[in-house]
This record gives C-alpha cells, structure tokens and sequence, in this order.
C-alpha cells in the first residue's frame, strides 16, 4: 500500500485502542510475518514508517500461525514447542474469526515452557520501562475528549452497518415470504374457480334467473383524448339491459361537449357535468342519479371486454357481496414504461386480489373496473372525498360493514397507462398517497382480529409491503452493490439470488393465471431494479406531503388515446390484446 495508507492506517488504529482503553501507545508490530525476518525493502518499509511516526516497534520469533482456518489446538502447540529457542516473542491472536483452538492451546503452551522454567513477562518488563511509558494514560482535556467522540463515532457506524445488513436481511426474508405465501394463496382459488370460470357467467339467483338492470358510471375530467371512444365501446358490451352515466367533473376542456353531441340522440346515454369537486364527488353524483340495483364504476380511459358486464355481475351469488372487483390490464404498450407497466398489474394487482380473494380481504376494488351492489353503497355512505384512494376507502369501508368483497378474473378492462416518467410518478404519488391515508383513517383495523384477515393481514401487508419496506429498497441496492465490490456479499447474496428466483416463479405463475405469454418476463428484472427507484421517490414525497399536513386534488394525467380496445373472446381469453 502507499506511505499515506500506511500512516492513515498507524494513526487510526491508534486512535482506536486510545477510545477504546484510555491509554495511548508507542508499540507496533508489522502485519503478517515482516517483523520476524524482513529480509525485503516490502518487509522493511512498515517497520521504517513506524519508526518515522516514533513507534518501538516489537518483533516476534515463533508464529504458530493459529491463524489459519480448520487448525487444532494440538497443531498450535507443537508448532510452538517444535521452534522454541532461548527466549522467543510467541505470536497469537484473539480476533479475525473463531479462536476456539488458540484458547485452547494456550493454558498448555504456558503450563509446557513453566516446567521447562521459562516465565513469562510483559514487552514493558522485557524494555525495562513501566506500563505507563509504553501506553501512556490520555490526560483529561481535548485529546480525551477527541478520543471519546471517536469511540462513539467507530460504534455508531458500527451498530449502523450491522442494522442496515439486518434491516435489508429482514426485509428480503419478508418479502421473499410474502411471495411465496401469496403464490400458494392465488394458486388455491385458481384452481378452485377454474370449472366456474370457464362455463358461461350466471345471473344471480336472487334476480330469479333474469340479467338485473346496470348502470355505468363514468366521471371525467378532462378526458376528451378518450372520452367519446371509451363510451362508444361501452354501448357495444354483451350484456341486455344498461344505462351509461357520465359525468363530467367540470372539465376545462371540451370533455362534456364532445361527448353532449356524440351521444344526444342515444337515450342509452345520460351526460351530466357539476362543478369541480374530485373523482369521488362525480362518482357519488352519478351514482345518486341511478336507477339499478347495481352499478359499474369505470374510469373514462378504460375500455372493457364485452363480457365484462356478467362476468361481474355473476359474482354476486349471495346478497352479502357488495362489491366486485375486475382485472385491469394495460392496454397501450408502446414503450418500456408501460410495458413495466403491463407487467406489475399482472404479477402484482391482479396475482394478489386472487390471493386475498380467498381470504376475504380484498382492499381495493378498482377505479378502472368495479362493481357494485347500490344499497351497499348507500348503507356505507359511497364514495368519500376525505382521500385520494376513493376506491381503497370505499373497499375497507364496505368490508368493516359486514359485506363481501371478491374478485372478477374474467371481467377484463383495458385502461390506459402512462407513457412518460413525470405521468407515472404523478398517478403513483396520487395512489400512494391516498393509500397512506386510507390506512391512516381505518388505522384501528389494523391488527384487530374484530376484523378477520382485514386486519391481520391486508392492514400489515399495506403497512410493511407497501409504506416501510420501500423505504429500505434503494439502500438494499446500495448495500449489495457495497457487498460485491467489498467482497463481503456472504448469506446477503443468497437470500438475495432466492429472493430474485422466487419472484421470478410468482411471476409466471401470475402470468399463467392470466394467459399471458411467458416470453413476456424478460423485462421482470430490470422492472424491479427501476421500479424500486421511482417508488421510493414517490413515497418520500407522500410521507413529506404527509408531515406537512397538505393534500392533494385528482389531477389531470395527459391522456393520448393510444389504448388498444378488446377484442372479444381474445381478450377473454386471457391473451395480450
């Protein structure tokens, strides 16, 4: 290494013992075996450097090299016996790795060379100068000060290094858990749902047989790109008797006059508009203004398969259903982004509300494709405008009244996602957001076994999965990445390799699920990698728009009408459309 290393090195491990023990010292003994023989300028060069620095520097004549990995005490005292001569330094060390033989071969090394009448002294004994000399006491003022402050300097960064490295283990065992638990969840109503699934949707029984009448709803705000060609499509649903409600929340561009002249003819079609006053107010309006016994709620970028209608309504077999939430895909993969997108929806919405299906804890039916039983609404009130996550509320809501919440894999939606970083990060910060405060509001939910699997289950998964656990990805990264190029990955590269194995898996099991080409996970790693980042800029904001008390309205998304519509049977097929 360099001069400079070298003396850096000197000083700080000084430093060091000084914090650690009160005392300073003037002793040094060169790494590895220079001091025994140097023979070598290399060998040579740290015992000048220490005497440069005023350094007494104290060789060693017998190295038993208890050192080395898999030595036995034995093999350490016959080393030490076999090198004996007339007065010898013996090297040995208490640190570096598991010393359990040089314990143990010590008290015999001392007990051989008393009965031969060799005694052992200290170096200061050996120079014939006192203790306090060699390691001389840190008098009280500014060097002992120093010397404290580096002491809790070296053990805060120590304790902060170890709790990272647990914190990044902790969160990949979770998470890596979590998969695998959600996987075995999914997989139970696949299977058990695939007869019912494949045969023709059914009415429900209560209806006496019949298809009930529906009404759609369709807030907007400014969605003139896709408004027309999003409720054009909805006329063409498979489905006999149906209203469609749109409602424009006042829109500042031509959102409610296309859509006024498109449909003025079409008694089918009911355009209304009302002030500003967010997406749950316009849904609230829309749906005070029905006259069903269940609605659809819709966003207005969202084309649905013609199926969709009674692959909904079919679920509500028992009058205790009160929602029904569909399967979203995105239907514009133009560029990586969305693509990425198209992905998470897959393997993450969709995969997990087949998980949580089984256990009755659904948390969001939605905004894109929902159903709805009207007096399950009105008994819990509809929508709120209190949070951004109108959907999520309304979910958590309806289950905390008693009523079931389940999950449609057949009633498909196409919707639009966004095509540039700042959209995305603007719906993600919307979303993650109005999450935060749907948990905040229900936040007695959480853990409350009053609540079932609501509580014991969705509410920790939203707390650890969606508002701690990203806090800790970037640095997981960071931290592997220190790992590697430090050569000190050990177990964390492992958990880290299964933790990306086991994803991998879940991810074409949700793909399966789903139809979908498998071909398609290439792009899964690099989504995890630049996803993570992009989250966590999102929940940073979200926690910082938090502390600072401000809210936030629905916002307007740049639209570009790119959505390719559902076709059929090849949508409900499950293909890529």
């Amino acid at each position: 290494m360099s001069p400079a290393r070298a003396e850096l090195e000197l000083n700080a491990t000084r430093r060091l013992i000084e914090c650690v023990t009160g005392h300073s010292t003037i002793l040094f003994r060169a790494p590895y075996n220079a001091d025994s023989e140097p023979q070598s300028l290399q060998e040579i060069e740290p015992i000048m450097l220490a005497k440069h620095e005023n350094y007494l520097t104290v060789g060693e004549s017998i190295d038993p090299q208890d050192w080395r990995k898999g030595v036995t005490a034995d093999e350490i005292f016959n080393q030490v016996v076999k090198e004996q001569a007339n007065g010898s330094v013996i090297l040995l060390h208490d640190a570096g790795g598991d010393r359990s033989a040089t314990v143990a071969a010590l008290p015999r090394i001392i007990h051989y060379f008393r009965q031969k009448g060799y005694r052992f002294i200290s170096v200061s004994e050996l120079m014939h100068k006192p203790k306090a000399e060699l390691m001389p006491a840190l008098p009280a003022g500014p060097d002992r000060d120093l010397a404290q402050a580096n002491w809790l300097t070296v053990q805060g960064l120590y304790f902060l290094e170890h709790g990272l490295y647990t914190l990044m283990l902790l969160g990949i065992i979770l998470t890596l858990g979590r998969q695998l638990a959600v996987a075995a969840l999914a997989w139970v109503p696949h299977r058990r749902t695939r007869a019912r699934e494949a045969a023709a949707p059914a009415p429900p029984a209560e209806t006496g047989g019949a298809w009930p009448r529906l009404s759609i709803i369709v807030p907007a705000y400014n969605e003139e790109v896709n408004a027309v060609r999003s409720l054009e499509s909805l006329l063409r649903l498979d489905y006999p008797d149906f209203e469609v409600v749109f409602v424009d929340d006042g829109s500042k561009d031509a959102t409610h006059a296309l859509v006024a002249a498109a449909f003025a003819d079409n008694p089918q079609v009911r355009v209304l508009t009302k002030p500003n006053g967010g997406k749950a107010s316009a849904l609230n309006y829309g749906i005070a203004r029905a006259a069903s016994d269940f609605v659809v709620c819709i966003d207005a970028d969202t084309q649905l398969d013609p199926a969709a209608l009674r692959q909904l309504i079919s679920h509500f077999d028992s009058p205790q259903v009160g929602a029904v939430a569909g399967n979203v895909k995105v239907g514009n993969e133009r560029n990586l982004l969305t693509r990425w997108q198209a992905i998470e929806y897959i393997t993450s919405q969709n995969f997990d509300r087949r998980a949580f299906e089984l256990l009755g804890c659904i948390t969001v039916v939605p905004g894109a494709i929902g159903a709805f039983r009207t007096a399950a609404l009105r008994a819990v009130g509809a929508f709120t405008t209190d949070t951004l996550a109108e959907d999520c509320d309304l979910t958590i809501r309806l289950q905390r009244a008693g009523y079931a919440v389940t999950y449609a894999p057949r009633a498909l939606a196409v919707t639009e996602a966004p095509e540039t970083v700042s959209m995305f990060l603007k719906q993600r910060f919307r979303w993650s957001f109005g999450i935060m405060q749907s948990f905040w509001k229900h936040r007695a939910v959480c853990l409350n076994p009053r609540y079932g699997a609501l509580g014991l289950v969705a509410f920790p998964n939203l707390l650890v999965f969606q508002l701690i656990l990203p806090f800790l990805n970037p640095l997981a990264d960071l931290l592997m990445l220190y790992s590697l190029c430090t050569g000190q990955a050990g177990p964390v590269l492992g958990y880290y390799l299964a933790f990306l194995l086991v994803d991998a898996a879940a991810a074409a099991l949700a793909f399966g699920f789903e139809g979908e080409r498998r071909s398609r996970l290439w792009g899964l790693l690099p989504q995890r990698f630049a996803y993570r980042q992009l989250m966590y800029v999102v929940l940073v904001r979200s926690v910082l728009r938090a502390i600072k008390g401000e809210l936030q309205s629905w916002g307007v998304l740049q639209r570009t009408g790119n959505v390719v519509a559902p076709v059929g049977a090849e949508l409900t097929a499950g293909r890529s459309v």
